[in-house]
């Protein structure tokens, strides 16, 4: 009957025997809040897809002879290697980086990259192992995964003879970059990144005494490694010889060149030969070189890092050959 309050549960109780009624301490609030977009199978431990892929990947590492889940980290190792990072991770996958596993930090927030790097691992066959961050962590020599990591094999490396063949078939004048002692991996990357942005056709390295392609290199190319052939020469002086006799000009890149690179034709076949910002070319390199570059400045800058200073003659060299 409205109106009745003897009805029960009108009256609220003001507590019980044992005392004042006592709240959930907002867990049921949390409780209610959404916990996100639901995970990829790949990524949920107990979903038959997870299972699939961390045995695929366990039966990967056997076959190799390695423990699943620790890949190499340590130097001059030929074993597969890490590019740590979101946006590196999700470039080496567009590019089509031959890796073999995609390692996620348990926990991590999703984002539209992590969310990429996960659909196209699962469409390319690579195995995706949801980890602790702590293995990451370890796994990385500074830590900055951002809860994502790729293996990657050992770079395959082609041969400087192959290089000067697929470039003359190019169809265009061959445009290829020597580096001589160039040590630092990230500049190696770099000079990768910027020959394949402005159409060359490769980079060969010293096999001693220089930087190789690892998981530094990858990353800083963000993937143009996977576009570009990297060819290694036993002798860097002798392979320059050879081109040369193929009909290549061979340009030096120092800051004391006799050339400007303003007065530079750079329409025709041409290796660009780029030294350490602080050895600069050696001896028998420069010797080799048809002629030296350097590049105007203005201001009291004396020289430039060895990678921008290749980006910025082959930007020039593409102008030059646009027009």
């Amino acid at each position: 009957m409205a109106g009745n309050s003897q009805r029960r549960g009108a009256i609220r109780k003001s507590g019980t025997k044992k005392g004042q009624t006592v709240g959930s301490g907002g867990q049921r609030r949390r409780g209610l809040e959404p916990r996100g977009a639901t995970p990829p199978a790949e990524m949920r431990k107990y979903h038959p897809a997870a299972k699939r892929a961390a045995a695929a990947a366990k039966k990967a590492a056997q076959t190799k002879g390695r423990p699943a889940g620790r890949p190499s980290t340590r130097k001059g190792d030929d074993g597969p290697e890490l590019v740590l990072g979101r946006n590196p991770v999700v470039e080496c996958l567009r590019a089509g980086v031959p890796a073999t596993a995609l390692y996620v930090a348990n926990g991590t927030e999703n984002d539209e990259r992590l969310t990429e790097a996960v659909q196209r691992a699962a469409d390319t066959g690579i195995s995706i192992l949801e980890v602790p961050r702590t293995d990451l962590d370890r796994m990385s020599s500074n830590g900055l995964h951002q809860g994502m990591a790729l293996q990657v094999p050992p770079y395959r490396y082609a041969h400087p003879d192959d290089l000067l063949a697929s470039a003359l078939a190019s169809g265009t004048p061959p445009l290829l970059v020597a580096l001589d002692n160039i040590s630092d991996p990230r500049n190696l990357g770099a000079v990768i990144r910027s020959v394949a942005a402005f159409g060359g056709h490769g980079v060969v390295i010293p096999q001693r005494r220089s930087a190789s392609v690892t998981a530094v290199a990858w990353r800083t190319s963000a993937g143009a490694a996977a576009r570009l052939p990297v060819a290694r020469a036993t002798n860097l002086t002798r392979t320059l010889k050879d081109w040369a006799k193929a009909g290549l000009q061979v340009v030096g890149l120092d800051a004391g060149g006799d050339t400007s690179l303003d007065d530079f034709d750079g329409s025709t076949p041409t290796v660009v030969v780029v030294g350490s910002e602080g050895k600069g070319l050696s001896r028998l390199v420069r010797e080799t070189c048809d002629s030296v570059l350097s590049i105007p400045m203005a201001g009291e800058v004396e020289s430039l890092n060895a990678s921008v200073a290749a980006g910025v003659v082959l930007a020039d060299i593409a102008r030059q050959r646009r027009g």
